[in-house]
């Protein structure tokens, strides 16, 4: 290592130096992110998506965001130095368009994983036209349970009965309606 060092030129070690230390904090950091061990947010946030939608894991001028980019600009920088031979003004600047490239890159990467987040709001709506059982009875003028499988979860929720009959625990009912935000209107599954 030290070989290699001293063979570079002031600009090629800066581009190591950027390379070497934006690549370990950055990798040490997305790291604690996807496996949940840092989910702060430091420095200003600003937003790479311009459809207005907020995205709270990656923010351009974060340390995250500061280290992708001197990460790439120093491996390009140093690449473009050391491969192709060309000046220092080229190299610098294959280097800054790489860590901006790479910032939104990885931003795009971000707000694509944000989408696939689930609120996870239980919404009794999506039960309609779901088919349930009857969890505890049915009074023909009161309330009962139905367990029905909503958004992908069997859950156990109050139910009526639509046509005012006694629906006894084991029947096999349809939701209809969803009253008072949470109570299932249900009638009986007819073969």
């Amino acid at each position: 290592m030290d070989a290699f060092l001293a063979g570079l030129n002031t600009t090629e070690k800066i581009f190591a130096a950027s390379a070497i230390i934006g690549g370990i904090i950055f990798i040490v950091r997305m790291l604690m992110t996807l496996l949940g061990g840092f989910d702060h947010h430091d420095g200003p946030d600003v937003d790479l998506d311009s459809s207005g939608d907020a995205d709270a894991s990656f923010k351009a001028l974060s340390i995250q965001g500061i280290t992708a980019f001197f990460m790439m600009f120093g491996l390009v920088g140093l690449a473009l130095s050391l491969q192709s031979g060309v000046g220092a003004a080229i190299s610098v600047l294959g280097g800054v368009i790489a860590g901006f490239a790479t910032v939104w890159v990885i931003g795009r990467i971000f707000v694509s994983m944000q989408k696939w987040q689930s609120e996870g709001t239980l919404r009794w709506e999506n039960a309609i036209g779901q088919e349930g059982t009857v969890y505890l009875t049915i009074p023909a003028n009161g309330t009962g349970q139905v367990s029905v499988a909503v958004q992908g979860q069997l859950r156990v929720g109050n139910a009526v009965s639509a046509n005012h009959e006694v629906l006894k625990t084991g029947e096999r009912v349809v939701v209809i309606d969803v009253v008072n935000g949470n109570v299932l209107v249900v009638s009986p599954q007819r073969s």
